[in-house]
């Protein structure tokens, strides 16, 4: 139960960073999605390669999960460019949507990659706070008519996957900065060349923001790593929805956006979706025990 409390606590600084993220990105202006997405990864491929050096935490050495750390970094990367192409041409509100598919598609990879059951008890509560999720963002019937939603999400579950990646290497003795470092060095080099033909000139405001914003984003990718490794998707997904009550909170204080009485409503359905989760894990375990 333990493992289980460590891993929900990870993944909400993970949203709490990744939130922070968005925040970031939205000050920098208007740059290319791959220029951010470069500078993202860049932060962290920093940050885990001082933490390697640290404390000498390189690959294990199992040659069965190198193939599974580059899956890991090509559908985490293909999550990132898809959802920054989402947010390019969609409302922020659509992209958002597509991008909480996530927490769907890691209890259904694990299911078939893992061998891990789904409860649907479990399955009944994410989808409860997905339901939640759309009082806050609330798409437009505009998502269904445009090729960036297919794009969008693509991104959701290419995300899904990368997590599922990432509980596999747990699993298999691979460290979380090592493949904090391989997801990023791949990203870094798949964005490069275009980042090289295509770059837009920043003032220092915007480099300090996409600084920041790799900052958020190598906390929020050590953050969710770790949650991973210490409990199955199917227990503590749910909690990836409190990066939405997160940047609503954000959003009042940095942007004065001030939410309405639908997005009240599903903050409380997020939170409820989270405590019945909590409960029905203590009582599973429980039970087993």
């Amino acid at each position: 139960m333990k493992k289980k409390q460590f891993g929900i606590i990870y993944i909400v600084i993970s949203s709490f960073c990744f939130a922070m993220m968005n925040v970031f990105v939205r000050l920098s202006g208007d740059l290319p999605a791959v220029q951010k997405s470069f500078f993202r990864n860049l932060v962290a491929l920093i940050v885990a390669l001082v933490i390697l050096m640290r404390d000498k935490a390189w690959f294990s050495g199992k040659k069965e999960n190198i193939k599974y750390l580059f899956l890991r970094s090509a559908a985490g990367t293909l999550g990132i460019l898809c959802n920054f192409y989402a947010v390019d041409h969609l409302i922020l509100s659509d992209a958002s949507m597509l991008n909480k598919m996530s927490p769907f598609f890691v209890i259904i990879f694990s299911f078939f990659v893992l061998k891990e059951k789904i409860k649907p008890a479990q399955m009944a509560i994410v989808i409860g706070a997905f339901l939640g999720s759309l009082l806050v963002i609330k798409p437009t019937a505009s998502i269904l008519q445009s090729p960036a939603s297919i794009v969008g999400l693509l991104g959701g579950m290419a995300a899904g996957l990368a997590y599922t990646y990432v509980r596999y290497l747990g699993e298999h003795e691979e460290k979380g900065p090592f493949i904090v470092f391989v997801f990023s060095s791949f990203s870094c080099l798949v964005t490069l060349p275009f980042v090289i033909l295509n770059y837009n000139p920043m003032s220092i405001r915007q480099l300090m923001c996409l600084l920041l914003a790799g900052v958020c984003a190598a906390g929020g990718q050590f953050a969710i790593t770790t949650a991973y490794f210490y409990a199955p998707a199917r227990e503590i997904s749910v909690y990836d929805y409190s990066q939405i009550i997160f940047s609503a909170v954000l959003g009042l204080i940095i942007f004065h956006q001030l939410p309405d009485a639908y997005s009240w409503i599903g903050y409380i359905v997020i939170c409820a979706m989270a405590v019945l989760m909590y409960f029905y894990n203590n009582k599973w375990s429980r039970k087993k025990g």
